[in-house]
């Protein structure tokens, strides 16, 4: 049962800047890009990293995530030494159960999971973030500098960097300052909220920081500062490619249109680190005689016969004749009927937009102005007025607006 490496991916979170999105389902299970949900970036980064043994911490709206993971093997992960393993809180002996406290008190409470493993060194990484990364280059480099902790970071703008925990480093990359969300901030060095650790140091830290009363049991804020105080070695890992944390309703819009980009920064045709998802099923997509189709990724079970620009179809969707879709997201079997228009939107899953209702607008400069959402199972009625920055969560009359 010993693994060198194991990683442990945070997939519990609610998702609340998403609101209507994770409404039903964590955020790690958002469709994203066509065909995938947000988890498939992580999970086939272990895998094509060479680590097969990866922990599943789950918690908000569980089920459908559990049931997209099942036994792993859409990413190589259904393994009898190893694999993907999903991980609830739950209640041992004598104790009184709890929910996950916080990110350190999650890895805290599956310190049984890892001893079975275990392992020389844990990565630790989140379940909402969209990137490829090689975590065995960022492992090596642990190694190599016999650092106690490494973090991932990335350079951001000094106004991004108030929104980031940052780390202030030597030019050797050994860190000597960590700042939560500074005002004024020494260094763009951001966190990515992506760790390597020495798993006899960080098992330390663990139990030191679960007999705190007064700890918030998170990495950032409570076991990296005392880690650092405690003077242990931590180590930045500097990346430089395409991260986007997809937490809220501009960023996740924001992402899926990067897909779409001519020289995107990730490329989801890389043969040598793909992207792996479990993908339903489906026939091809199917254009009628008058559609007008164009710089969208359509996914297999689509049927278009209006106008869709600069979108992305998840598969099932349909587009009625004379519907136009314009820098919108329909997830998953949703349908625009004959004359609606949604423009600059999302729409989720099974939701409907009737005849002749418009979902959204463009940007036209207005205070306020912002992507529409349209929750899953949601029809929008005829004739309906959805503005932009809504978030429709019921069903809406035709005629109504929002």
């Amino acid at each position: 049962m010993k693994k060198e490496v194991v990683a442990m991916l945070l997939a519990g979170g609610q998702g609340s800047r998403l609101y209507a999105l994770t409404s039903h389902v964590a955020k790690p299970a958002v469709p994203f890009g066509g065909k995938y949900r947000i988890i498939d970036f992580p999970l086939s980064n272990c895998v094509n990293s060479g680590i097969d043994t990866v922990g599943v911490l789950t918690q908000y709206r569980p089920l459908e995530l559990n049931s997209y993971i099942g036994n792993g093997q859409p990413w190589d992960l259904d393994r009898s030494d190893g694999g993907v393993h999903i991980l609830p809180p739950y209640q041992r002996e004598g104790e009184q159960g709890t929910w996950y406290k916080g990110t350190a008190n999650a890895i805290y409470q599956n310190i049984g999971f890892l001893d079975l493993y275990d392992p020389d060194y844990v990565v630790i990484l989140s379940g909402d973030h969209i990137y490829k990364m090689d975590y065995s280059d960022m492992v090596d480099q642990h190694k190599r500098t016999q650092a106690d902790c490494t973090i991932s970071v990335l350079e951001v703008t000094l106004e991004e960097a108030k929104r980031f925990g940052i780390m202030n480093a030597h030019p050797d990359g050994q860190v000597y300052e960590f700042e939560e969300k500074p005002q004024h901030p020494k260094s763009t060095l951001a966190s990515m909220g992506i760790y390597v650790f020495t798993w006899s140091k960080l098992r330390k830290y663990l139990i030191d920081d679960e007999a705190n009363p007064d700890s918030s049991n998170d990495f950032g804020k409570n076991i990296i500062p005392n880690m650092l105080g405690a003077g242990e070695k931590l180590m930045t890992y500097r990346f430089d490619g395409y991260w986007k944390d997809v937490g809220t309703i501009d960023s996740l819009w924001d992402a899926n249109m990067d897909m779409l980009a001519p020289r995107s920064s990730i490329d989801l045709r890389d043969n040598e680190w793909p992207i792996y998802a479990r993908t339903p099923i489906r026939p091809p997509h199917v254009t009628g005689p008058d559609a007008k189709l164009s710089h969208s990724l359509v996914t297999g079970g689509c049927r278009v016969d209006g106008s869709v620009e600069n979108s992305v179809l998840f598969h099932s969707v349909t587009v009625e004749e004379g519907a136009e879709v314009e820098y919108s997201i329909l997830m998953p079997g949703a349908t625009v009927k004959a004359g609606a228009k949604v423009s600059y939107a999302i729409v989720a899953e099974e939701a409907t937009v009737q005849a002749q209702a418009t979902v959204g607008s463009a940007p036209d400069g207005s205070e306020g102005w912002g992507i529409a959402v349209v929750a899953g199972g949601v029809t929008i009625g005829e004739k309906a007025v959805v503005a932009p920055s809504a978030m429709v969560r019921e069903d809406v009359k035709g005629g109504e607006q929002v």
